[in-house]
Parts: C-alpha cells; sequence; structure tokens
C-alpha cells in the first residue's frame, strides 16, 4: 500500500450506491463504468454513504464518517475501504442517515467543509442520533475553537 486510503464506489442504477458525500481525495482510479476508486491522505476526514435495495425496496442505508488513518495506526474495517479508518460516525437505516446528510448541510450553509470540522463533533452527532437523542448544531464558534485546539495541540 502506499499509504493512502482507498475507497471502492460503486453505481448500480436502482440496485447499489456507494459514494462519498464530502471528503478531499487526492487520487481517483476509474475501474470502468460503474467502479472507480478514491484515494484520500492520512487524518483526511470524509463521509462514505452507502446505499442498496432489491426488487422489494430499500435494504441498507448507511453513512460512516471516517478518518484515513497513517501506515501502522490501528483502525476499524470498513465494507469497501482499504485498509479502513478510524470511525467517527457509525448510522444505519435510512431516518439516521437523512438527518446526518441534513446536518452535514448545516455544517456547509455555515461555510465550512464539513471534511475540517472538529472529529469529536461527528462523534457527538454519532452518540446522541444512536440514542434517539437530537445532536447540538455545529456552530461557527464551536469550529474556531477547534480551529484554536489545532494550534496549540503538538
Amino acid at each position: 500500500m502506499n499509504g493512502l486510503t482507498h475507497v471502492e464506489l460503486l453505481w448500480l442504477e436502482k440496485r447499489i450506491e456507494n459514494r462519498i458525500r464530502f471528503g478531499r481525495f487526492v487520487a481517483e482510479h476509474i475501474l470502468d463504468r460503474r467502479r472507480r476508486v478514491l484515494s484520500f491522505d492520512p487524518e483526511s476526514v470524509f463521509a462514505f454513504v452507502r446505499w442498496a435495495s432489491n426488487d422489494f425496496g430499500t435494504i441498507l442505508s448507511r453513512i460512516d464518517i471516517l478518518r484515513a488513518v497513517a501506515p501502522g495506526q490501528p483502525c476499524s474495517t470498513v465494507p469497501y475501504v482499504q485498509p479502513g479508518g478510524e470511525i467517527l460516525l457509525r448510522l444505519s437505516g435510512w431516518p439516521k442517515v437523512e438527518q446526518v446528510l441534513q446536518l452535514i448541510d448545516a455544517v456547509e450553509a455555515l461555510g465550512i467543509d464539513p471534511a475540517d470540522a472538529a472529529p469529536d463533533y461527528w462523534r457527538h452527532v454519532h452518540n446522541r442520533l444512536s440514542v434517539n437523542e437530537t445532536p447540538r448544531l455545529y456552530t461557527a464558534s464551536r469550529h474556531q475553537a477547534w480551529l484554536h485546539r489545532q494550534k496549540i495541540a503538538p
């Protein structure tokens, strides 16, 4: 491996959709008309959305917000993600996935790239939605606090 985290995206019309909702990839490799691989630098944060259906309707709705890891760092395995990543948020079921997508939209409405938001915020969203509670909204002041913490942390 070259130190990057690779995510395989697949699109089969009305059957399977694996896509990146946000994140800055550094390389893209097109395998064929339906498959491609995006690569992320270590420490990059990205949202990976998976959806699948069959003849009877949706069978899978999942969103994972992951931080790409450096070689040798511990990580969790996630389907279609090599070697894996640090899980910041992992939720399934369309109602929860939809709530996360709305929160991502709210972060973007502040003029902030969700990939630059505090990782602790995505953990907070995961924890709150996992127990059917409403997460706090991300704010510009919370983002400024995160940026200041980054400057003083080693």
